[in-house]
């Protein structure tokens, strides 16, 4: 006796179907048939137009990404893989035998309403059909962890999935390192508690005791700071090392050298790199798209684009502060419990950066993206 499959109620995007109501109703618009038109016409959003849906099988889960719906898949004609990456409509699937599969996904997947601006993105472990040479459609994506997200025209960007270390690239010059960006990483790497450590890139061009100033702010917080140059392979070997065996994503702004570092990490990726631009000091964005790559190390690495403006997803004001290692044993000893830390008296934050126990530019930094401001 076959078992009933459970049924979901779920939530469709609006625009899920296109309404068969026609727009040009005034131009044959007669006495004779203005009741059959009456008749005819459905003012409710009920039927096909509904945004709920009825889906028969799965199970509804809830994650890092929000809630959303796991349907069923036959496991005897589908297959595992992971996702190296997403190119528009089409995503590169990698199956458990290295296969290589150019995917297309589900439709249900598609157009179940959530917050996400994709439904795909590297490092996903999903479920897909095969279908054709070389091809298949993504019929499920598994429950995600570690993700790497920012915010998108007001919707979830999720950059990558499944990486448990993140490595911020940054660069002592060519471009100028930027450390509320390091910052804002910082941040969501505490509250994904994915590991993150802090790469200082091209210290061939300065001299690295410029840098010790900022490098030892990150360190007495308890972050790994490594500095490195992929042109000289200064530390590249250590680099190679923190990436052995794990699941790690490489990201930063443009320019900073994350395609030259894996060249040198792992010769035979053959990725390509550009030189900064010598009048605006920006990067060219010459990684389009982010990138998993199996290492020999073992484990696997995520490239990403340069990012230029980072604005954190789903962080409210009021935790940001919780966010940031040194404010934290200072925000229950305000006198208001609402306190923001930024203009208030009798404030604890405000009287440890007066004295000096905590850092200034931190504060500064602190500041900016508890008002909301970009980078």
């Amino acid at each position: 006796m076959s078992r009933k499959k459970k049924k979901i109620r779920a939530s469709f995007r609006k625009n899920r179907e296109v309404r068969t109501r026609e727009n040009d109703l005034t131009r044959s618009f007669g006495e004779s048939d203005a009741e059959d038109h009456l008749k005819a016409e459905r003012i409710s959003g009920k039927g096909s137009l509904s945004r709920k849906r009825t889906v028969a099988g799965g199970e509804l889960i809830e994650d890092e990404a929000g809630s959303y719906i796991l349907p069923d898949v036959d496991t005897t004609i589908c297959r595992e893989g992971r996702v190296l990456r997403v190119q528009g409509l089409v995503s590169i699937v990698r199956d458990d035998q290295g296969q290589q599969f150019r995917c297309a996904t589900r439709r249900l997947l598609k157009t179940l309403s959530t917050d996400q601006r994709h439904v795909v993105a590297a490092g996903d472990h999903v479920w897909f059909r095969p279908e054709g040479d070389g091809e298949g459609i993504i019929e499920r994506v598994e429950p995600r962890h570690g993700l790497l997200s920012r915010t998108s025209r007001g919707r979830q960007h999720v950059l990558v999935a499944n990486v448990d270390q993140m490595i911020i690239v940054a660069s002592a010059a060519e471009p100028r390192i930027k450390p509320n960006l390091i910052d804002r990483y910082l941040l969501t790497a505490e509250k994904t508690e994915i590991r993150p450590v802090v790469c200082i890139n091209k210290i061939d061009l300065l001299d690295p005791a410029e840098l010790m100033p900022l490098v030892g702010v990150y360190s007495q917080l308890g972050y790994q700071v490594l500095l490195v140059s992929a042109t000289t392979g200064q530390n590249v070997a250590q680099l190679r090392a923190l990436l052995s065996d794990r699941n790690s994503v490489l990201t930063g702004q443009s320019g900073v050298g994350k395609s030259s570092l894996l060249n040198a990490i792992e010769p035979g990726l053959g990725l390509r790199v550009q030189t900064v631009s010598a009048e605006s000091q920006k990067g060219r964005h010459t990684t389009t798209t982010a990138e998993l790559f199996p290492l020999e190390c073992g484990g696997h690495v995520i490239d990403t684009p340069g990012i230029r403006q980072f604005q954190l997803w789903d962080v409210i004001p009021e935790e940001v502060a919780g966010f940031f290692r040194e404010l934290r044993p200072y925000v229950s000893q305000c006198r208001f419990p609402d306190c923001t830390h930024t203009h208030e008296a009798f404030c604890a934050v405000k009287d440890a950066v007066a004295d000096n126990r905590l850092d200034f530019r931190r504060y500064e930094s602190y500041m900016q993206i508890q008002a909301g401001d970009e980078v």
